[in-house]
């Protein structure tokens, strides 16, 4: 198996890959220890796996502490989820400057439900008018930036 290839060879794309193979198959250990490696070797999304394991508890114990160590190392490595993901739990623990700071940086690298967390900060006065717009237009530069037309028919093959 060519994925297989790539992992014996350190690749930690192909490492994420039988990592969430492994996840979806209901085997955590074998899941963590592949998404684990592939960290290791400097992974965002890796990164981004390893806070989804530790806040289901998915092949370790439950830890919100390494879960927020991984998805804030995510985050630096510019994962937008895990940017969104930090803002809402500043949210939800009452540090609302730090969660909008965290949710314009996501909206920034075109994550749509940092947008959405904005609108609504926007229509709670919570936000200016000149911050939700930077962040918009941004927004909208970072999708347009990811278009093309092997994008658009690789989507429309997966919807077949």
């Amino acid at each position: 198996n060519n994925v297989m290839k790539r992992v014996k060879a350190n690749d930690p794309v192909a490492m994420v890959q039988i990592g969430l193979r492994r996840n979806e198959a209901g085997d955590y250990d074998d899941a963590f220890r592949y998404v684990s490696k592939a960290a290791e070797l400097g992974d965002v999304g890796a990164h981004y796996q390893l806070a989804i394991f530790y806040r289901k508890g998915h092949g370790v114990e439950k830890d919100v502490k390494k879960e927020l160590y991984h998805l804030e190392q995510a985050a630096i490595g510019g994962h937008p989820l895990a940017r969104y993901n930090l803002g809402a739990n500043e949210k939800n623990n009452g540090r609302m400057g730090r969660a909008i700071k965290h949710w314009i940086i996501a909206a920034k690298l075109g994550c749509n439900d940092s947008l959405d967390a904005l609108k609504v900060c926007f229509r709670g006065g919570l936000v200016t008018k000149e911050d939700f717009a930077a962040a918009l237009r941004a927004h909208q530069a970072a999708v347009e930036a990811t278009k093309s037309p092997q994008r658009e028919a690789a989507e429309e093959a997966r919807k077949e």
